[in-house]
């Protein structure tokens, strides 16, 4: 596994090198295909001290990408609170399409062409006061809106954009705040 640190307002000493390298790399063996983890680790300036310490991961293997942020007053803290995070999504992962072989192949090549492209130069322009930061590039495969809804708690997002299997348009899927889910199915007008 290609392990990568980087570090904003972080000192990244052999130390905490050392103990990323330890947390993170445990976690090959719960995903032994498992290619490429990206560490990120910063200090955030926020009213509570309880949050500045964020550490966020992104896992990489051929059939999937589970990503985990946690925020703590503590950097070794966050580290230990998002191995553990990632250690259930794996299970959760595992458990659910590791049984169901047919769905496996379907999500897996569904994960490995969703993968983003790296981000470019922030644009100079502003838009409704702020600006775009960050543009993602990704091919999306056609699947229906239960596998997305799988897809997005993997990713631990709260919206997925996907090509919808059955009309064949773009679609989202988004978690509500009563925790169920809506479905946006836009028309043309």
């Amino acid at each position: 596994m290609k392990l990568t640190i980087q570090a904003h307002n972080v000192e990244l000493t052999d130390w905490l090198q050392q103990y990323v390298d330890k947390k993170i790399g445990k976690l090959d063996r719960y995903l032994p295909d498992l290619e490429e983890a990206f560490v990120e680790l910063r200090e955030e300036k926020t009213r509570s001290a309880a949050d500045r310490a964020v550490a966020q991961v992104t896992l990489r293997s051929p059939r999937t990408i589970l990503r985990a942020e946690e925020r703590t007053g503590d950097m070794f803290a966050s580290i230990d609170a998002v191995a553990d995070k990632l250690e259930r999504r794996i299970e959760r992962y595992k458990g659910k399409y590791a049984r169901n072989s047919k769905r496996a192949v379907a999500q897996a090549a569904t994960l490995e062409t969703a993968a983003v492209a790296e981000a470019t130069e922030p644009v100079e322009e502003p838009v409704h006061g702020g600006q775009i930061v960050r543009i993602k590039r990704f091919e999306m495969q056609p699947m229906d809106p239960e596998e997305a809804i799988e897809q997005m708690e993997l990713l631990g997002h709260d919206f997925f954009v996907f090509l919808n299997a059955q009309t064949g348009t773009v679609n989202v899927v988004y978690r509500r705040r009563d925790n169920n889910f809506g479905l946006l199915q836009p028309e043309l007008g």
